[in-house]
C-alpha cells in the first residue's frame, strides 16, 4: 500500500526523470559516436524525440497535479473569493471538456495506428506504442483535476481549488494589509 501511495504521488515524476536520462545519454552517446568514432548512431534521434513527448505529457499531468499550469493566480486571488472560485472553476471545466475532447481525438488517432501498423526507421518499433502517451498524457491530466477537486472537497473547500494553505493565507493577509 505504502509503494502504491508513492508511485501515485511520483509517477509523473518518475517518468520524466528516467525519460530525461534517455534522452541524456542518447544525445551524449551520438555526440560521441560523431566526434570520436566517426559514425552515426541513427536510433539515438528517434528515441531522443519519442522520450521528449513522453516527458512534455507527463510534464503537464505534474504541473496539473501540482496546479504549476499557466494561469495568472494573482488576479484571481485578488478577486473576491466566490468569484475568484466561479473564475477557477469555469477555467478548469473548460479544460476538463478540452482533455476529453483530446483524449477522444488521440483514440481515434490511435486507432489508426492500430489498424494500419507503421514502424518506425530506426528503432523498427510499432508507433502505436508511442503515441499512446496522447490518450494516457489527457487522461492523466484529466484525472489529475479531478483530484485536485476531490480533495480540495474533502478538506473542507476553503480558498481556490488546488491552492495550497500557505498561498491562500498569504494572499489573504496580502488582500487585509493592503485595504
Amino acid at each position: 500500500m505504502k509503494a502504491l501511495k508513492w508511485l501515485e504521488r511520483h509517477f509523473e515524476e518518475l517518468i520524466c526523470c528516467v525519460c530525461l536520462s534517455i534522452i541524456a545519454v542518447s544525445v551524449f552517446a551520438q555526440v560521441v559516436a560523431r566526434y570520436v568514432f566517426q559514425i552515426a548512431l541513427h536510433w539515438t534521434e528517434e528515441t531522443a524525440a519519442m522520450c521528449m513527448v513522453w516527458a512534455v505529457y507527463m510534464g503537464a499531468s505534474l504541473c496539473v497535479r501540482e496546479r504549476f499550469h499557466i494561469r495568472i493566480m494573482v488576479a484571481v486571488a485578488s478577486l473576491p473569493t466566490s468569484f475568484g472560485r466561479i473564475v477557477i472553476f469555469i477555467a478548469d471545466i473548460l479544460w476538463a471538456f478540452f482533455c476529453v475532447f483530446m483524449i477522444r481525438v488521440s483514440w481515434d488517432y490511435l486507432a489508426i495506428f492500430w489498424r494500419f501498423p507503421e514502424t518506425s526507421p530506426s528503432l523498427g518499433i510499432n508507433q502505436f506504442y508511442p503515441q499512446t502517451i496522447l490518450v494516457i498524457g489527457y487522461g492523466l491530466m484529466l484525472i489529475r483535476l479531478v483530484q485536485t477537486y476531490f480533495e480540495w472537497w474533502r478538506d473542507g473547500a476553503d480558498g481556490l481549488p488546488g491552492m495550497l494553505a500557505e498561498e491562500w493565507e498569504e494572499t489573504t493577509k496580502d488582500q487585509e494589509h493592503s485595504l
